[in-house]
């Protein structure tokens, strides 16, 4: 399946991204979006507070103009430091981290809603 440039904007959107980590019962904070504006981060979250605690940080137009790409960052305990993910699939970072041990919806999280 061939994404559309809507879709490609969607997932730089915070708000998508975490909708999306959230259907797949990941634990989600949105920690800041407030960057320089020359600065090519665009947005942090947190997934799987209290736990592995892992920063996912979007970046826009770091290295090529137009280009997405996510850094995944836990101090280095389940992923390797600075590694970033160029993708345009939401499927493909959720398999990523769960293959890793991140948690599923784990009620006993203080960080849990049932929606």
């Amino acid at each position: 399946m061939e994404l559309t440039h809507q879709d490609n904007n969607k997932l730089k959107t915070p708000g998508y991204f975490i909708k999306r980590l959230k259907d797949n019962k990941l634990i989600t904070l949105r920690m800041f979006q407030s960057y320089g504006i020359s600065d090519p981060r665009k947005w942090t979250i947190m997934i799987d507070p209290g736990r592995a605690s892992v920063f996912v940080t979007c970046y826009q137009n770091k290295e090529k103009l137009n280009e997405i790409m996510f850094e995944i960052d836990d101090g280095g305990v389940r992923f390797p430091r600075n590694y970033f993910i160029k993708t345009h699939s939401i499927e493909m970072i959720v398999q990523y981290l769960l293959e890793r041990g991140i948690t599923q919806n784990d009620t006993e999280s203080q960080f849990y809603k049932k929606s």
